[in-house]
């Protein structure tokens, strides 16, 4: 595998060497303005991002292709807040920031629209993908605490292009897109946007090939200076068999140098892919007003539907262990089927926004309304019992595909106002406000009509900040912020509490921060405590544990607080520049029912990340692209029993960029995992079970981009 990897390096660097020989290079470009990646679009303020007191970053879709990167997992390369959480080949993508697990319920929007997450999200129609850092309450109404992640749509654009990519990634995986914007009219007032894009999957994971189809049009009409109208429709399938976790054995973690990561314990000769089938539209109008105010409707929807499949691990019950995989390399496997899951959100938001004068001070405000509507539709389910796994692969088991478990049909309505103000308060220091009140009403049943809960409730969250510009290029703030999560104890006979609403359990965020951005130099360093109440199961006096009938309630039980420090910069420097950053974590739980837990790390949460991505030219044209991502020890257990080493990986890769005649071809050609590193990536603890995911191994990728 090493030489087969060096072989088609070296002759994708023959081929570089050839084109540099024979190609005509682009001219030398002095660039004078300032090529920022906003995220202004998700923080709502409209500000440059170096101007606004958070922490948030945008993602270029350029930046996305020279990092390799297709899914919104592979974010966790580029920021050092945002690690992995459960990301599974085939499946969706699941991240921490700031070591909370984001809600794919809830965190996750498109163009400031909410969406569901438990999807593939397709990237081949995006723009960038915008990550907010910090207090998500004055953006959504209810979701986990430390932050967003926005979808921006690539929209027309000003002047007419044609993107052609072909590219292709060892194992067998061949992918090819198109993205291609025009406008018509007298004036050029139509513009129409296409992006499609295919995929063969097969990477080197075995059992896991699959494909993935997107086709996506947006449309805008300039109607008139005041008045833009904006369109956009997308669909995507992907069709793939998802990665199964390792496991601790007993109570020890496998040696990840032993393990072959391109192992797929989903490899039975019953097993089916993983099927997402998505569609997403949206509408929006944007009107200039008098006195400088616009005003915004933005009415979208998603449609998901799934099939959801997998040779499942879980436990042992030879041990009578269901933590973990047995001693031996032995686990109980299961098959799961959830078959023709539906999905479907919509939304519509509204809002206005301009300047007023109150009190002799300017405020900058934003005042507006969002609802939106989920309904999740589900059939019964397989989880049966299918015999012995091996964590080398080699067991073969008879498939168990009954339906003979209930699923979960849930309907949910979210009605929002919020308030967004920025007051001068001095040439140099600027107050900023956010208040967000939500009334929400919630409704689960079990498929067979078991188990029917309901209930309202209203949240307020509010959000303050100051700034100071300490220079023309410094600025200095401190903020403070509320998040809400709500929730409802199950309606299932051992909860004393059932079905009965909970309070929303109001996270609070504190940052403190330091930034700075230029044209050579954008920068921050961010102090910042979040406090998070915690829901869980207790037994009640007399019981043990949940297992017998009114044994135990659903209720807050102590909390999580993580406090850390961010440092981020984003050098741009004659021929090259350095994009990297670093966050030292310390997390912690306190519980009031179980004093074992109190001060413990929470499980798969590095203490210490660092991620940098560097790019130097070397001769006219060609440019030298090289990745580093370190991610501290972290644990596979709530008990902090069993640490996960630590681990570094370094990425190499090339990018020459010629000009042919009026195209601009752009190759690139990459090592992933230069080192061929063996490790335990990360270490979820999902259903009360530890699993875990290795490195991918060394993996070259090859990709050839026209421009025309």
């Amino acid at each position: 595998m090493a030489n087969h990897s060096l072989s088609m390096l070296g002759a994708a660097a023959a081929l570089l060497a050839a084109q540099l020989a024979t190609a005509q290079t682009l001219p030398q470009v002095s660039v004078t303005g300032k090529a920022t990646e906003a995220a202004a679009g998700l923080a709502g303020f409209g500000d440059p991002p170096a101007r606004l007191p958070m922490q948030a970053v945008s993602l270029s879709a350029e930046r996305l292709a020279d990092s390799g990167i297709d899914q919104l997992s592979g974010l966790t390369r580029l920021d050092a807040s945002v690690s992995d959480s459960y990301n599974a080949i085939g499946y969706w993508s699941q991240l921490k920031v700031r070591g909370f697990d984001l809600d794919n319920r809830f965190n996750l929007r498109r163009d400031g629209l909410p969406i569901n997450g438990e999807t593939s999200l397709s990237l081949a129609n995006k723009a960038a993908v915008e990550v907010l850092k910090g207090s998500s309450g004055m953006q959504a109404g209810t979701s986990a605490p430390a932050g967003l992640v926005n979808l921006v749509v690539k929209r027309p654009l000003a002047d007419d292009a044609t993107t052609l990519v072909l590219g292709a990634i060892q194992g067998g995986t061949v992918e090819a897109s198109l993205d291609h914007s025009q406008r018509f009219g007298a004036n050029r007032e139509f513009g129409l946007r296409v992006n499609l894009a295919a995929a063969r999957l097969d990477p080197t994971l075995r059992s896991s090939k699959g494909n993935s189809h997107t086709a996506a049009l947006a449309a805008d009409w300039r109607v008139s200076p005041d008045t833009l109208v904006e369109a956009e429709v997308e669909f995507n399938r992907q069709a793939q068999p998802s990665q199964d976790g390792f496991s601790l054995l007993g109570n020890t973690l496998p040696d990840a140098r032993r393990i072959d990561p391109n192992i797929n314990l989903n490899n039975q000769p019953w097993t089916q892919p993983v099927v997402f089938d998505n569609t997403h539209a949206s509408l929006r109008l944007q009107q200039k007003l008098a006195g400088d105010w616009h005003a915004q409707a933005h009415f979208g929807i998603q449609r998901l539907r799934t099939d959801d499949r997998n040779a499942f691990g879980f436990g042992c019950t030879a041990e009578n262990n269901y933590t973990s995989y047995c001693s031996d390399g032995t686990f109980d496997l299961y098959d799961y089927r959830s078959e023709n899951e539906h999905r479907d959100t919509t939304s519509l938001d509204l809002s206005a926004s301009g300047p007023v004068q109150l009190a002799g001070l300017r405020h900058d405000l934003t005042v507006g309304g969002l609802t939106s509507q989920f309904k999740g539709r589900f059939q019964r389910l397989a989880y049966n019992y299918a015999g012995t796994g091996n964590i080398d692969g080699s067991a073969v088991t008879p498939p168990a595909p009954d339906l003979t478990g209930e699923n979960t049909n849930l309907t949910e309505r979210s009605n929002e106002l919020y308030l967004r103000d920025r007051v001068a308060l001095g040439a140099d220091t600027t107050a900023w406000l956010g208040l967000r009140h939500t009334r929400l009403h919630r409704e689960s049943v079990q498929t067979d009509g078991s188990q029917a809960t309901a209930y309202s409730q209203g949240i307020t969250t509010p959000w303050v900040a100051i700034s100071h510009a300490i220079t023309a290029d410094w600025l200095a703030y401190a903020s403070w912020g509320q998040g809400a999560e709500s929730e409802v104890t199950p309606n299932r006979p051992f909860y004393a509490n059932k079905g009965q609403a909970l309070p929303a359990l109001k996270s609070r965020q504190t940052e403190i921060g330091l930034k700075t951005g230029t044209q050579r130099v954008e920068g921050a360093l961010t102090l910042f405590d979040i406090r998070r109440p915690v829901w869980n199961d207790i037994a009640l006096p007399g019981f043990s544990d949940c297992t017998l009938d009114n044994s135990c309630e659903h209720r807050a039980d102590g909390y999580a607080r993580h406090r850390g420090i961010e440092a981020s910069a984003d050098l741009k420097w004659s021929g090259g520049g350095l994009f990297a950053s670093a966050q030292r974590l310390r997390a912690r739980r306190e519980s009031s029912a179980d004093a074992s837990l109190n001060g413990l790390t929470p499980p798969n949460t590095p203490q210490t990340t660092l991620k940098a991505q560097l790019r130097q030219d070397l001769l006219p044209g060609l440019q030298a692209l090289l990745g580093l991502q370190y991610e501290g020890r972290r644990y596979a257990t709530p008990d902090n029993g069993i640490p996960v080493p630590a681990w570094t990986v370094a990425d190499a890769g090339l990018r020459y960029t010629q000009g042919i005649g009026n195209q601009t071809w752009i190759w690139r050609a990459a090592l992933d995992n230069l080192s061929n590193r063996r490790a335990w990536r990360e270490s979820p603890w999902q259903f009360e079970h530890s699993y875990l995911y290795p490195l991918a191994p060394r993996t070259l990728r090859a990709s050839l981009e026209v421009r025309l």
